[in-house]
């Protein structure tokens, strides 16, 4: 049957349309989708992972684990295939090549941390439209945690911190350190500070963890301390010798991967002991979630008090 048209610009356009028809062969149902596992954690992180602010450590992790997997083909890749290797990464078989990640048997949150990142490349590339097929990992379950101790500085602890870092030949330790007491910054929120985020008495951390810009109030003292005539980075990097101090010469010992938030966790300690508020809190250590700031709410001097007026054998 012979199809006629006006132009011949109409003519052309029906022409591909027919060719691509052709082409796509919709008769023959989907093709086969061949790419590698390595493929898929690329095609993540081109389209989306290199948009975060740990990116680069994240997809280096992924092809660890990728290749730890064997690589298989991504159609293939089962929650079977992932169980068994998060049993042999729980049982401290698994030692991946890069050192930085040889650190023997990693812990149940480390496990749910991969896993959820996994799950969550799925999907982003199915709601980009690069991943059609259901999330082989919805049903693999976070393993259930303790929650976890988070350590803090007592008053005397944190006068002989201050003295002992004073002593350090590193100059900046000390006012990076006063800095995450002051407000609750993480390490390296306040070591890698610039001088165009501090303002009158006040310091604004950008390129945070939660993407979120937030501003914190200091003392006039403490603002004349760090200030330099610069826009660019203020301190020098002192983060090992810091670790070392509290290791050797503070004498506490802390839970593995607390060093760089002890200073966080003292500051949100103490501001709930001292009659804070956890909305304020919240706002002030930049908690996307309230939930992560409910941590602290059983240092409030009031926390639970109900309990002692109102159980059963106060009215006897």
């Amino acid at each position: 049957m012979r199809k006629r048209f006006a132009t011949k610009g109409e003519a052309t356009a029906y022409e591909n349309f027919i060719m691509r028809e052709v082409d796509d062969k919709p008769w023959m149902g989907s093709k086969p989708d061949n790419r590698r596992l390595s493929d898929i954690v690329e095609l993540w992180y081109s389209h989306y992972g290199r948009t975060l602010v740990n990116g680069d450590v994240i997809i280096q992790k992924f092809h660890h684990m990728v290749n730890a997997m064997g690589n298989p083909i991504a159609a293939t890749f089962s929650a079977k295939t992932y169980s068994d290797f998060r049993s042999r990464r729980m049982s401290g078989e698994l030692i991946f090549v890069d050192g930085r990640w040889n650190r023997g048997k990693p812990s149940i949150s480390t496990m749910n941390s991969e896993l959820a990142r996994f799950k969550a490349v799925f999907n982003k590339l199915k709601e980009l439209g690069e991943w059609n097929a259901p999330n082989p990992l919805d049903d693999v379950k976070p393993f259930r945690e303790s929650e976890r101790e988070m350590s803090f500085l007592t008053t005397e602890q944190i006068k002989l911190l201050l003295e002992l870092v004073a002593q350090h030949e590193i100059a900046d330790m000390l006012k990076i350190v006063k800095i995450c007491l002051s407000t609750g910054a993480r390490w390296n929120e306040a070591a890698k500070l610039r001088g165009s985020q501090l303002s009158e008495y006040k310091i604004t951390y950008t390129n945070t963890k939660t993407k979120k810009n937030r501003t914190v109030p200091i003392s006039r003292e403490l603002y004349e301390e760090i200030y330099k005539p610069t826009s660019g980075r203020l301190f020098e990097e002192c983060y090992t010798p810091f670790c070392y101090i509290l290791k050797n010469k503070l004498g506490i010992t802390l839970p593995s991967g607390q060093a760089s938030h002890v200073l966080r966790h003292t500051f949100a300690s103490h501001f709930m002991m001292n009659g804070g508020n956890i909305l304020v809190l919240r706002d002030v250590l930049g908690h996307a979630d309230i939930s992560m700031t409910m941590r602290y709410s059983h240092f409030a001097p009031d926390h639970l008090s109900d309990a002692i007026t109102r159980n059963p054998l106060s009215n006897l």
